[in-house]
């Protein structure tokens, strides 16, 4: 391979990437890699990035189903089978940046991804610790409120990581680099169709709608400094002197958001089946992952608030 040829490749690789900012250092060594390869093959035979987010649901619905058997080998292919369908969630967005296929319905698409796998984990750890431990065999309903209550968290701690590294990507890389949304935007583009000639495309950003308001919800100073954006400089990216100062207060927040998105928390749900103890994903769930974010959302919170207030008194 000559020069020229190795330097464009290392371009275009780097061009798939979101940013430097938000990848994770495992993403970099392991799942980036392997996902732009997955993306070059996709992009030759003309698959689109919304294909192979599909392909990834059902790779992660066959790891779901395969934690579910006592049997160290079985639990090894479902280890494998998340790691390939993460290295397809990973080549659906870097082949969506190579090809400039972006759409709202692959974000959120993309989104449920993830979200779909862990519903058949959840499952599948809920039927097996009744079938294989005593102590929850005789209170079965409770593995199912533990399930429940870590569910929620992971729901938030989900949707916060991916809202914290969206608004990271609009201050670093302006509207076009960001998946930011808002309700509001959401809303007007719901007006716009019809349940007799857009259903599903309705039906699906009325869900969006919905996870959009939790994440606002669970970030009323964020909410305010937008709203002051917004008032300061119209619809305009904010001023590079205030993008600057955004990131430097954000960026040590990113590596808790990529903790609470995938590698960190597959790890312990893989140290959990493995070892066999499979509840103890759960409890790392609602402790250690529950911390991180609570941790994440005051310091997050707390420079929104005082950077709204610096918008206010004038000083960008």
């Amino acid at each position: 391979m000559s020069k020229d040829s190795t330097t464009t490749q290392k371009s275009s690789y780097r061009d798939s990437l979101k940013s430097m900012d938000t990848e994770e250092t495992f993403d970099l060594w392991f799942y980036r890699p392997i996902g732009y390869a997955w993306a070059c093959l996709a992009k030759k035979l003309g698959i689109t990035p919304n294909a192979i987010t599909i392909a990834a649901i059902f790779l992660g619905i066959g790891a779901g189903i395969m934690f579910y058997y006592n049997n160290i080998w079985l639990n090894l292919v479902g280890v494998l089978l998340l790691v390939w369908a993460n290295s397809f969630d990973s080549a659906d967005g870097q082949l969506a940046r190579m090809t400039k296929q972006y759409s709202r319905l692959g974000r959120i698409l993309d989104g449920a991804c993830g979200d779909i796998w862990f519903l058949v984990i959840y499952f599948a750890i809920c039927f097996r610790v009744n079938a294989t431990n005593e102590f929850f065999a005789s209170t079965p309903w409770l593995i199912w409120t533990i399930a429940i209550i870590a569910g929620i968290f992971h729901a938030q701690q989900a949707a916060l990581a991916d809202y914290y590294r969206n608004f990271h990507l609009y201050f670093l890389k302006g509207e076009e680099g960001s998946e930011l949304d808002s309700v509001a935007q959401i809303k007007e583009k719901l007006a716009q169709l019809s349940w007799g000639k857009n259903f599903m495309q309705k039906l699906t950003l009325i869900v969006y709608a919905n996870y959009t308001r939790n994440q606002e919800r669970l970030t009323p100073s964020m909410q305010r400094l937008r709203a002051a954006i917004a008032k300061k400089w119209g619809g305009n990216v904010p001023s590079q002197e205030f993008r600057d100062a955004f990131r430097a207060e954000s960026l040590p927040m990113m590596k808790y958001t990529n903790m609470l998105s995938f590698n960190t928390r597959t790890f312990a749900l893989f140290t959990a089946i493995l070892i066999d103890i499979p509840w103890l994903y759960f409890a790392f769930e609602l402790t250690v992952l529950n911390i991180m974010l609570v941790y994440m959302l005051c310091c997050h919170e707390r420079f929104c608030r005082r950077f709204t207030k610096e918008i206010e008194d004038g000083k960008y």
